[in-house]
């Protein structure tokens, strides 16, 4: 019987070569991972190729961590998610140390690899800072490649810089001492200081100081736990703990929901008067409003609570909609007129607003459904919207008063029903049509085409909005877009929601259930807060008001602040409506509305008087002027009746 064998058998031998190059033609072709990148540069990592790898890494002003890969390596492909993930984990880190990757598969980089001695994949190799002379870096070979892992080796490698090479720019890491600390208690500083209070082990208090290294107004330092002189003065019995230092002098442990490295970092990024460091290209900055956060030239900032949405910033996008954005469009026609009728049938629908917002609302998709015309002026449906009519109890306010969404700039915020998508594509259509920002528009038509299609329900809707809304955030975080004074963050924040935020292997992860709860009650028309908002007297809940001396008030379009009270109660008819209003027991009573619609027109009951009183002078005059022209008639046919024989 012939025995298997591979070296002495010439059938075997030719059969496994024909395997393994039909093998790799097959890899080849077939894989998509070679026809794409694993790393683009929207990514947070630096994409080095044979003719920038040298002179970025030589003499470099900060610490490198880079990945040598092949784009064709399994395992490299399966971590790619993962060293993506690092890189924005640590994207506050860059001028300390950075992330980068090389391709070692493309053709280009064959003779770069091999001058640095790769040999297998992926390889990751550290570069120290303000290297005077070529290093080939020192290769990790640890089993370990967690996120985390890979994290604190990141701040072990910077901690093994000398002073001679230290990153210009990076703090210091080293733990300070109770003589450091105990004299900084008390005194007026012209920022805050943090002191982040740690076991030996923990990497927490270094974390964090990378972490807010980009900010100014703050300085975090760190203590161990082993300082009990430092311990016994703050009251700190558990760790990590963090205490800080007001510039006015006052001191406190800082409280948060969890001990975490995103929780402190969140919490300090957040504090008054904290905020990015601006850019340094010398680019012209906007003026900014004067307010508790620094001096300007414009009007202070108000006051606000994060854990409150204001209907004055609802009411103030609705102005900017309508007579900003839309006037942008002389005339709406095809397309356009469709796209703002479907918005503004889901706005009419929706709006959590004021009776007086509603109706205008109303009014006016009833105008639009009753116009049987395929293109419409602007200036009529401005008209519509200013209530150049006088309509009654029809009102928007002409003026923007952003609360939640203000910013030291003057800028607007950048910123649902059955069919979980009918919301979404309205929005989607009116971006692309209305929208100012162009370039805007099109990256949520890009982030729509790619994910849109897989909401399925209302809740995946709401999370949908939140997912893109936070990409956003992340995508222009640091850039020359973002007000220093308020920046861009991921939402909500650990301090509106806790149980919001875990961690997971190190890394931060959100809970979207809890999210969703959150959003659900965050929205909520309980939560809607009336402060900073105007009104007309022409309002219906405010017609019957007199002044003091019981004289009635002369109906102008001065305006005032709304009472809470109506707007609670128009938020809670509203909500009625929405959820099926008229059923007993649910105590929310539509606000009744004077006079009547007609051919999408409300009138009063004065001018339905007047309609009255002049329909019926019509019908006198018509009749005397029958009866005129009767008389006339027969006298003619007298006088020149000629009798014929």
């Amino acid at each position: 019987m012939a025995t298997l064998c591979v070296d002495g058998c010439p059938s075997l031998r030719k059969t496994g070569f024909l395997l393994f190059k039909t093998s790799i033609i097959f890899v080849f072709l077939f894989n998509p991972s070679l026809t794409t990148r694993l790393y683009s540069e929207e990514d947070s990592v630096v994409i080095l190729t044979s003719a920038t790898v040298k002179q970025t890494l030589l003499n470099s002003s900060t610490a490198w961590l880079v990945q040598f890969y092949s784009s064709w390596c399994g395992h490299c492909i399966q971590y790619s998610p993962t060293w993506k993930a690092l890189a924005g984990d640590v994207k506050d880190w860059e001028h300390a140390i950075r992330i980068g990757v090389l391709d070692c598969a493309q053709e280009n980089n064959f003779d770069i690899c091999k001058e640095f001695g790769i040999h297998f994949y992926p390889t990751f190799r550290y570069f120290k800072a303000r290297g005077p002379t070529f290093d080939v870096g020192k290769t990790y070979r640890g089993a370990d490649r967690e996120l985390q892992t890979v994290r604190q080796l990141m701040v072990n490698f910077l901690q093994n810089h000398t002073t001679q090479d230290w990153p210009v720019s990076c703090p210091p890491l080293e733990p300070y001492s109770s003589a450091d600390i105990l004299p900084l208690i008390g005194q007026k500083s012209n920022q805050y200081t943090a002191v982040i209070v740690e076991n030996e082990d923990s990497y927490v208090g270094r974390e964090v100081i990378l972490d807010l290294m980009m900010y100014q107004g703050l300085t975090v330092k760190r203590a161990l736990s082993s300082e009990k002189s430092l311990t016994e003065k703050l009251g700190i019995n558990s760790f990590p703990s963090a205490y800080l230092l007001h510039p006015n002098g006052t001191h406190a442990i800082l409280h948060v929901q969890k001990r975490l490295r995103f929780f402190f970092s969140s919490f300090l990024k957040l504090l008054l008067g904290v905020h990015r460091k601006l850019s340094t290209s010398g680019a012209p900055q906007e003026p900014l409003l004067e307010g508790p956060r620094g001096p300007g030239t414009a009007e202070a900032l108000k006051d606000f609570e994060k854990s409150k949405v204001y209907m004055a910033d609802l009411e103030s996008g609705l102005h900017y909609l309508l007579r900003v954005e839309l006037a942008t469009h002389q005339t709406l026609e095809g397309e356009e007129l469709k796209t703002f009728k479907d918005f503004v049938t889901v706005v009419a629908k929706l709006f959590p607003g004021r009776q007086s917002v509603v109706k205008l609302l109303e009014t006016l998709l009833e105008w639009l459904v009753s116009l049987p015309l395929e293109k419409i002026p602007f200036d009529a449906i401005l008209d519509l919207v200013n209530n150049k009519m006088r309509i009654s109890g029809m009102f928007l306010s002409d003026q923007l008063q952003w609360v939640g969404c203000q910013g030291s700039r003057k800028h607007p915020c950048h910123s649902d029903t059955e069919n979980p998508k009918a919301v979404l594509q309205t929005m989607r259509k009116y971006i692309v049509n209305f929208f100012g920002c162009q370039e805007c528009g099109k990256h949520f038509e890009e982030m729509a085409v790619a994910s849109l299609p897989q909401v399925k329900s209302v809740d995946q809707a709401v999370l949908w909005l939140w997912r893109k809304h936070n990409q956003v955030n992340g995508r222009l975080a640091g850039t020359m877009s973002e007000d220093p004074h308020f920046p861009k963050t991921q939402w909500p924040s650990p301090d509106l929601c806790p149980t919001c935020h875990e961690e997971q292997d190190g890394i931060h992860v959100w809970n979207e259930d809890k999210v969703l709860m959150f959003l659900k009650q965050h929205y909520g028309a309980a939560n809607i807060s009336p402060k900073h908002m105007y009104s007309s007297q022409h309002e219906p809940n405010q017609e019957t008001l007199g002044s003091p001396d019981n004289k009635p008030i002369k109906a102008t379009q001065e305006k005032t602040v709304a009472p809470e009270s109506s707007l609670l109660h128009a938020n809670h008819a509203k909500q009625s409506d929405v959820e099926g209003a008229g059923q007993a027991g649910t105590g929310a009573h539509r606000e009744t509305r004077p006079g009547v619609s007609f051919l999408g027109l409300g009138f009063s009951s004065v001018d339905m008087s007047l309609c009255v009183v002049l329909y019926a002078f019509s019908c006198v005059f018509l009749m005397v002027m029958f009866f005129f022209f009767r008389v006339r008639s027969k006298r003619w046919k007298i006088r020149y009746n000629r009798p014929y024989v």
